[in-house]
């Protein structure tokens, strides 16, 4: 059996993590041991050296999509995981337990690929619904098929949702997706909302010469809507790697679009630490969010963390390294190994993404596979 570079890669890191924590191979004896976080002593948190606390755990539930979205990944699609490289609903659960239960965890959100695509969803979101201390649990999607699933997802437990829209014209949608589905996506913002998903969230992506004067478009589409429209800046983890900030629609850009149509103030009192920098519309209450992962980064504030769907954690969006939870679960570990893992991977967590570094790599893998 031959192994992939990447592959073989991930599971020697995983070795070398392993050991170093004391991890025992599979069959063997389990002996738990602290993990020390400096200074402050052992916690029980996920702290790194610099002083952030992650709360906000984003699952991947699938790599895979049943949109080609220009600027994620090819029209062909991509080579898929195999369905037993990937957690199990019972393993995926027993993380996010661990998660919730021993690192304090707060909010839990499934993303993709597309995570309607995974079954037994309902299923999932009932089961980390019912963990102690109660999880807030949120979805980001690109919406198809929702419209006949909302009301299923907000009895499991749902509580918030993220629908991506990046046109309003079928053209250009279809352009940017290879998908003739623009009216499902509509199909589900309404039905997100009619099933009680309020606020609805938009993510929307701009590429230049494409979508970039839909801009005004889209956010007077949300104030007629009562939905709430998040721009996000391009990202280098396209599969083709080729992001350019050169081609990228920069956040000052986005601004400068909406301005000419609307009257835009900064609203910094309500980001309390999310993503987004929000500007009050026309004097509010309804707001516009940008997220200016590139040209304005927040790392400094970063309270997240990410499990892959094959069980990977990843400290970073833009991590380029691993740690594979999924050998010390199938292994034989406990849940206090589990987070153990988990605190010495985020006490190692950089700084920032890097991305104006000389150095800047992107990662291997492209979003559809980390989970936005």
């Amino acid at each position: 059996m031959t192994h992939s570079p990447r592959r073989w890669w991930r599971g020697y890191i995983g070795c070398v993590t392993a050991i170093a924590l004391g991890i025992p191979r599979v069959g063997a004896a389990v002996t738990p041991a602290p993990v020390d976080v400096g200074d402050r002593g052992p916690s029980p948190f996920l702290i790194d050296k610099h002083g952030r606390r992650a709360r906000d755990l984003r699952v991947s539930l699938t790599d895979r999509c049943n949109l080609r979205c220009t600027y994620c990944m090819p029209a062909e699609g991509l080579s898929w995981q195999p369905t037993d490289e990937l957690l199990s609903d019972d393993e995926l659960v027993r993380v996010i337990a661990v998660a919730v239960g021993r690192l304090g965890i707060e909010e839990i959100r499934f993303t993709g690929g597309e995570p309607l695509l995974r079954k037994g969803l309902p299923e999932i979101i009932a089961r980390v619904g019912a963990l102690r201390p109660r999880p807030e649990i949120s979805l980001t999607t690109n919406g198809i098929g929702l419209h006949r699933r909302a009301g299923q997802f907000v009895d499991a437990g749902l509580d918030r949702i993220n629908i991506s829209l990046d046109s309003l014209d079928p053209d250009t949608f279809e352009r940017l997706t290879r998908r003739r589905r623009l009216p499902d996506v509509l199909a589900a913002l309404a039905a997100a909302a009619a099933a009680g998903l309020n606020p609805v969230k938009i993510n929307t992506v701009l590429l230049r010469g494409v979508n970039e004067h839909e801009a005004p478009d889209l956010l007077q589409f949300s104030l007629d809507h009562d939905y709430r429209l998040r721009f996000i800046e391009q990202m280098p983890l396209d599969a083709g790697h080729v992001w350019s900030r050169q081609r990228m629609v920069t956040a000052d850009e986005i601004l400068d679009r909406l301005s000419a149509r609307f009257d835009l103030t900064p609203d910094d009192a309500a980001r309390d630490g999310a993503p987004a920098e929000l500007f009050r519309v026309n004097g509010g209450p309804a707001t516009v969010g940008i997220i200016a992962s590139v040209t304005r980064p927040f790392c400094g504030d970063c309270d997240r963390t990410r499990l892959t769907a094959d069980g990977q954690i990843r400290t970073c969006l833009f991590s380029r390294g691993e740690t594979d939870l999924r050998a010390i679960v199938r292994g034989g570990g406990s849940d206090e190994q589990i987070a153990q893992l988990w605190r010495a991977a985020t006490w190692g967590k950089l700084p920032g993404h890097g991305i104006d570094d000389p150095s800047f790599l992107q990662p291997d893998r492209p979003m559809s596979a980390i989970g936005g």
